[in-house]
């Protein structure tokens, strides 16, 4: 049995549409997340049961806080119901390098960051 544990963070978005009319939640954008997700559930990775969930507007990115431990593996899955929003996620440490691992992905309405930390620490966790 792996030693460390591998814990998926769940990142919601719902985008403020000026000018437009748009029903969004944060549920609905939850639900797009943990769909994503689902694949990475089934081998073995933990959700955690708090999550952000935040409005962005086009253009804007927000950083969230997470402490992480060392030689545990976390995912980061972010996800709207707007269809046309192109969305991201990226981590980076508290010197500002991206440290996500190449496997992570941006695909329409979903993005996804992974990352195994080798120090215990504050990261920040970049969504756009």
């Amino acid at each position: 049995m792996n030693p460390h544990r591998q814990v998926i963070f769940i990142l919601v978005v719902v985008p403020l549409i000026l000018g437009a009319t748009a029903i969004a939640s944060v549920d609905d954008a939850q639900s797009f997340a943990l769909q994503a997700a689902e694949p990475y559930v089934r081998e073995g990775f933990q959700v955690r049961e708090d999550y952000w969930g935040g409005d962005l507007a086009a253009g804007e990115k927000k950083a969230v806080r997470q402490q992480l431990f060392k030689g545990n593996e976390y995912w980061f899955w972010l996800g709207t119901e707007v269809r046309r929003a192109k969305i991201s996620v990226h981590i980076y440490d508290k010197e500002g390098k991206l440290i996500e691992q190449p496997d992570s992905w941006q695909k329409g309405s979903y993005a996804a960051a992974h990352v195994v930390p080798t120090s215990t620490d504050s990261y920040f966790i970049i969504v756009a």
